[in-house]
């Protein structure tokens, strides 16, 4: 049985497009911690891109039918269309550093006939602990204990191979 994902096709053809036009992002947030084994759910997913302005963005988005709605007042900007209304766009990462900087701190995931990079858990936990709105608070115990199941996961497998 296939695991159940929030990634239709639609979604899938928008993050190809942005792929194939050498968009630069990240799936940040909840989304890319349950990507990583967090057994959360959430209704959407958070996208952070190098350069908001890069051209493929509008030309992936036009392809799948969407279109972004410019910011007004203190509302960020937004996607729109059918095929991109599960993702929201963020604008920074409180309490981390740059994109670029972060960058280093993500994994390569396969999701479908794409691969893209989802922020570690450590560094998604990190910036809901600086935020700290209420449902990041409740949420933070639920990640940080996926985070240790990840890590001694790791470390076994590691032992285990060392062991062969």
């Amino acid at each position: 049985m296939a695991e159940p994902s929030i990634f239709g096709d639609k979604e899938i053809a928008f993050l190809e497009e942005l792929t194939k036009r050498r968009v630069e992002f990240i799936i940040v947030g909840a989304a890319a911690a349950a990507l990583q084994g967090a057994p959360i759910v959430t209704q959407d997913v958070d996208l952070w891109f190098k350069d908001l302005g890069h051209p493929g963005i509008k030309r992936a988005l036009a392809k799948v039918g969407g279109a972004m709605v410019p910011p007004i007042g203190l509302r960020p900007p937004v996607f729109a269309g059918e095929a991109v209304k599960l993702f929201d766009i963020v604008l920074t990462m409180h309490g981390l550093g740059s994109f670029d900087e972060e960058k280093k701190h993500t994994t390569v995931v396969a999701l479908g006939p794409i691969s893209v990079r989802i922020l570690n858990l450590d560094r998604i936990i990190k910036s809901k602990e600086t935020v700290r709105r209420p449902k990041d608070l409740l949420i933070i115990p639920v990640l940080k204990d996926a985070l240790m199941t990840i890590k001694s996961a790791s470390r076994h497998q590691r032992k285990k191979r060392k062991a062969e």
